[in-house]
Order: C-alpha cells, then sequence, then structure tokens
C-alpha cells in the first residue's frame, strides 16, 4: 500500500525523535545515582537489650482473719498507706473472749490463794510444801491466761509492715471464717521486676560481670515512657550482682529466670504492671557501618569493598549487633577497608568503579535509611 505524503513525514519524525528521548532520559538516569563510599567507624557505642517484664512488690500478701467471728470494725480504707503495727481489722470471737474472761478469772484467784499460803507460811501456821504447791497452781493458771489472751488478740489484725492496703472483701459486721482473706496488702517502697534471659544474652552477661562492666538497668513502662528511676540487679546477699534467680535453665524455653530492683519512691509503679526492661551496656572500638551499606542475598549480609584498583568486590560480612540505622560488625570487615555506601544497585562484583568519598563522621550523623 501507498503511504500519502503527510504520513511518511510524520513516521519518519517519530523515527527520529525516539532514540533521542531515550538517550536522554538514559543519562539523566545515569546523573541521578552517583556511587558514593566511605569506610567503617571506629566508636563508642551502647547496646541495649530490651526483655518483656512483670512488676511485683517486694512484699504482696493476703491479710487474713486469723479468728471465726463477727467483724466489728474496719480502721482503713482501700488504697490507704498504712504504718507498720496500725490497727486494720477487728473481729468479736464471743467463744475466745469468754474463755479469756474465765481463764483471767481463774489465774486471779490461783495468785490470790498463793498469797494467803504464803502469809499462813509466814506466821508458821502451814508447810512450805503447801505454799509450793500453790504457786504451781497459780503458775498454771497464768499461764493458761495468758494463752488465751493471746487467742483473743488473734482477733485483732495489725499491719506487719509499711505498706498500701487493697481492695477490702469484707463489710463491718460481717460473719468471717478462720484464714478468710480480708485484704491485700503491698510493700510498694521497693519493685521486683521479673523477666526471662536466653542463655546467650545470660553468658554475655556473666562475662561482663566478671569484667566490671556496668550495666544499664531501665524500665520502660506501658506508655511508652521510662521509669525516673534506674534498676539494680537482684540482692545476692553481699551485693547487687546475681541477676539469674533459679540455678537451671526452662528447658522447653531456654530462659533462665533474671530480677531486677527498682526503687519506688512517688509509688508509681503497682503490683501487677507490665513493662520493658531495657539493659544497656557500653562497648567501646566497635566497627560500625551504615545498614544502608548493605544488602542481603539469601539470609545472609553482604557490603561492596572497592580495593587499591577502585574494583568492587562483593564481600560477606556478620555484625554482633543491630542498632538503629547501623551494624556493630563482628566478622568479614576491617576498619581501614573502603566500602560502597550508595549506588549497590548499579555495580556488580569485578566492576570497576568510580565514586566520591564520604567521611564516616558525617554519614553516621545523616543516617535515615536501613539497607537495600
Amino acid at each position: 500500500m501507498k503511504l500519502s505524503p503527510t504520513l511518511a513525514i510524520l513516521l519518519a519524525l517519530i523515527c527520529v525523535s525516539v532514540p533521542a528521548c531515550s538517550s536522554h532520559k538514559e543519562e539523566h538516569h545515569a546523573e541521578a545515582h552517583t556511587i558514593v563510599a566511605t569506610y567503617p567507624q571506629l566508636r563508642e557505642v551502647t547496646l541495649t537489650q530490651p526483655y518483656v517484664c512483670q512488676i511485683h512488690s517486694q512484699r504482696h500478701i493476703k491479710v487474713r482473719a486469723l479468728e471465726m467471728g463477727y467483724l466489728e470494725a474496719i480502721t482503713v480504707r482501700e488504697g490507704q498507706s498504712v504504718k507498720e503495727g496500725e490497727l486494720l481489722f477487728k473481729v468479736i470471737p464471743i467463744l475466745y473472749q469468754k474463755k479469756a474472761e474465765a481463764e483471767n478469772a481463774e489465774a486471779k484467784l490461783a495468785e490470790l490463794e498463793y498469797k494467803y499460803t504464803k502469809k499462813l507460811f509466814e506466821d508458821k501456821v502451814v508447810s512450805q510444801n503447801e505454799v509450793l504447791l500453790l504457786k504451781a497452781k497459780m503458775t498454771r493458771a497464768q499461764a493458761k491466761a495468758e494463752l488465751a489472751t493471746a487467742e483473743l488478740n488473734f482477733a485483732t489484725v495489725k499491719a506487719p509492715f509499711d505498706g498500701i492496703i487493697d481492695r477490702l472483701f469484707h463489710q463491718q459486721g460481717s460473719l468471717v471464717e478462720e484464714g478468710e482473706v480480708l485484704t491485700t496488702m503491698s510493700d510498694n517502697s521497693v519493685m521486683w521486676v521479673y523477666f526471662n534471659v536466653p542463655e546467650k544474652r545470660y553468658l554475655e552477661y556473666m562475662a561482663n560481670l566478671k569484667q566490671n562492666q556496668d550495666l544499664k538497668i531501665e524500665l520502660l513502662l506501658a506508655n511508652g515512657n521510662k521509669f525516673g528511676q534506674l534498676g539494680k540487679m537482684a540482692w545476692d546477699g553481699t551485693s547487687w550482682k546475681a541477676g539469674a534467680i533459679e540455678a537451671d535453665f526452662n528447658n522447653e524455653t531456654g530462659n533462665i529466670p533474671f530480677r531486677a530492683d527498682f526503687a519506688n519512691p512517688d509509688r508509681l509503679l503497682r503490683h501487677g504492671q507490665t513493662g520493658t526492661v531495657l539493659i544497656s551496656r557500653v562497648q567501646k572500638d566497635a566497627i560500625v557501618i551504615p545498614q544502608r551499606a548493605t544488602f542481603e542475598v539469601l539470609a545472609k549480609r553482604y557490603v561492596y569493598v572497592i580495593d587499591g584498583d577502585n574494583v568492587a568486590h562483593q564481600r560477606e560480612i556478620t555484625y554482633a549487633n543491630e542498632l538503629e540505622d547501623i551494624f556493630v560488625i563482628k566478622d568479614g570487615l576491617k576498619v581501614d577497608e573502603r566500602i560502597v555506601l550508595e549506588g549497590i544497585r548499579q555495580i556488580r562484583d569485578g566492576d570497576k568503579v568510580e565514586y566520591e568519598d564520604r567521611k564516616p563522621e558525617d554519614v553516621v550523623a545523616n543516617l535515615k535509611y536501613h539497607a537495600e
């Protein structure tokens, strides 16, 4: 079919213009992706490990009725702070009250008999053996009276330590059984924070302990804020060193329980809360590189290392820790080796590259991107 002159001109113009546009785009694309190189940095880093935790009062008990009877008085309110020895509840155990009255009366009678007989002995009316007999009788009566009084005192429930009263389970006038829970009580001055540590982290902790390396222990609360007090590892009887509180690992989970103690002066923490323990330690002379200077192939991590002839070589690395935007290198890279930071996707193993250097300090100060 013969084309018209107008259509032929249009086709010619399209064939000329399309390659030119394509070439222009390729040049623009190449100019927008400059290869940037840098070096690993030798610096001090803070390594932080989080652990989900449960928060407990150092003393949290159930306050129970020691005797059966009617709850005569409740002298505290829910949530009230109390001092050691302060009266909490008073129960009327009718049986023990009458028994105490009877035993005290018997003890008083035995005392009068003894004193009277002793006076007769002094007047040489009775023998000394009769005096000793009545003295023994008086001692036994007094012991029985003291026992009855002690049983009666069980009806008075006092605070065993300084703490906070929790929910009241009975009201005044209720009939309570022996051993029935009246309330719970918490000593929140120091909180015990429990968390599970994997075997690997446990070995690291013990190694740091032998090197006298200080650990910073913080508590992250449920609202994302950090608690105002720093924690200490559980007391081992002589010092704050023994974090593990059990002698063996859990075979199912591979963990061992740890405990850290936090002072709680403002009573912000309460029994039963949850949070996250953050254990931080400082590692000196760590080799760090940006995460975006690495790439992953089949679960292995690589970088491009540029040699003295400006040839890029793919190299596998392993890292000890992953921080925000950086890796702490364990093996595979030295601090004086140049690596590709930007433009990883443009090169292949063995390519000769042109690049511009960037100081490690400037790179680390402006990290915002992760690995490719």
